[in-house]
């Protein structure tokens, strides 16, 4: 049975009422009534053994105790029937067709900003913007190789896109654990559902990875991923990545200039790199370029990378399109660079930097989401409605203090799904991140993503370093 509580949200898997399933639900849901309880709870406590054999760990941030944790997972799977899928991916290709296209014209004429239809100002005080990727072009014209668009759903053909994630976005290997593991344990469901694979992620990100190489490349391109090491959150994703892929994972110490090429430490000497894929950000890539005090990245490789000798994925200065004050003009850029108007929409958003719009969150502060524009992973942002009126007392004064540095969204009614609970079902609020490759020879987008689930109940905040968890994602082939 199922918790059914107050709560005006969708729910994916009843709709209005917990009487019956909606149609991608049912056959789960008639496998979860046959199900004998004791054995599906003995089932669901092997999950967590699972993912400690496996090493699916993250760190948070600012923690007290440095411990490596296990990202909650919950069993339950979030369906999305075929349909569903072919509208939003429709609307995701459509954006980030105009995500690149904004990048080269930003990087290059200008022409949105010439039309006024993105502010000057907005572009040039950015502290994402690399004035070093002016005038270049990177190989292949593409500027985001690897994106990771977040999805909300508020109602049964409600989808908006609440963020781009275009610097480093990360999950992708959570996504192929949790379905990993879901084969593993419940070996039935798959049976009785054609469920659309995502396994085939890492050799498509090979293969994209290697259509975007230079021009100058001879023969098979040689990829390496480059990580921060050990102590990033995301280290578990950037070793599982170079292993699913058959690549080699490269921190600073493996790599140096040589002949004008970027190369990299084997047992046979040094091995030049066609394509790096970073997992670390723009202000840490090149010390003679970006932050001096940096010891992450490789001196001299942007001389390297805009003297085509190199790919970069993402491209440096892509940063700029997943600012969460551009966000705010991108239904215009889509119909810009599209002449389309946007199948997906956006969440509406104040731009505190404006002084009407500043005016009216500081009025509304316990109502709206407040996040900063540069933040991410669920840190320094307000949840009104949940918040105390201390915490939004204190949160004014910072947003007074530097308004620019936020924007405001009201706080949507989520669509929610069932997590297990004690043997049953409760709802929780969840959102979706499809992760998306783009290359010279087009875009492919895995079918699904990884759903994130906040697991407290009434919370909206899904983010594992706030306590979310992650649950698999079902595309219906049919």
């Amino acid at each position: 049975m199922v918790r059914w509580v107050s709560d005006p949200s969708f729910d994916e898997m009843y709709g209005a009422e917990p009487t019956s399933a909606r149609a991608p639900y049912r056959r789960f849901h008639e496998w979860f009534e046959a199900s004998d309880r004791a054995e599906l709870r003995r089932k669901v406590d092997s999950i967590d053994a699972i993912f400690r054999r496996t090493g699916i760990t993250f760190n948070v941030y600012g923690a007290d105790d440095a411990e490596e944790r296990l990202i909650p997972f919950d069993p339950v799977p979030r369906i999305i029937a075929a349909e569903e899928w072919r509208r939003v991916a429709r609307g995701i290709e459509q954006r980030v067709r105009a995500l690149n296209a904004f990048l080269y014209d930003i990087y290059h004429r200008q022409e949105i900003l010439k039309a006024g239809r993105v502010p000057v100002d907005l572009i040039a005080r950015n502290a994402a913007f690399v004035p070093e990727m002016i005038g270049f072009e990177p190989p292949g014209g593409i500027y985001v190789h690897v994106v990771g668009i977040d999805l909300v759903r508020t109602g049964e053909d409600e989808f908006f896109v609440l963020e781009d994630n275009a610097r480093t976005p990360s999950g992708v290997s959570y996504m192929l654990e949790n379905r990993e593991t879901m084969l593993h344990v419940f070996p039935e469901l798959f049976e009785q559902s054609r469920v659309a694979a995502v396994s085939g992620y890492p050799q498509a990100l090979r293969r994209s990875l290697a259509a975007s190489c230079p021009a100058s490349t001879r023969g098979t391109p040689t990829i390496a991923l480059l990580t921060p090491g050990i102590h990033n959150s995301a280290y578990f994703e950037h070793s599982f990545l170079a292993d699913e892929m058959g690549i080699e994972l490269v921190e600073q110490q493996d790599l140096r200039l040589v002949n004008g090429r970027v190369a990299m430490r084997t047992t046979l000497g040094y091995e030049p790199i066609d394509v790096l894929y970073r997992r670390i950000d723009d202000d840490f890539l090149d010390p003679l370029t970006f932050r001096s005090d940096s010891l992450l990245g490789v001196p001299g490789i942007m001389d390297v990378y805009r003297a085509g000798n190199i790919t970069i994925a993402n491209a440096p200065g892509v940063g700029i399109a997943d600012d969460k004050a551009i966000y705010s003009y991108m239904d215009d850029i889509v119909e810009f660079y599209t002449g389309e108007q946007p199948l997906l929409r956006n969440v509406k958003t104040w731009r505190c930097g404006e002084t009407e719009s500043l005016a009216y969150v500081l009025a509304h502060l316990s109502e709206l989401v407040v996040k900063e524009v540069h933040g991410s992973g669920g840190y320094g942002m307000l949840v009104g409605p949940t918040s105390s009126s201390e915490e939004i007392a204190a949160f004014a004064v910072k947003l007074q203090q530097d308004p620019s540095n936020y924007i405001a969204q009201p706080t949507l009614a989520l669509s929610t799904v069932p997590i297990m609970d004690n043997g049953g079902l409760a709802r929780r609020h969840v959102d979706l991140r499809p992760f998306v490759l783009i290359s010279p020879n087009g875009i492919d987008i895995t079918p699904g993503g990884l759903t994130r689930v906040a697991l407290t109940e009434g919370s909206l905040v899904v983010n594992s370093s706030q306590g979310g968890g992650t649950k698999d994602t079902w595309v219906l082939e049919s």
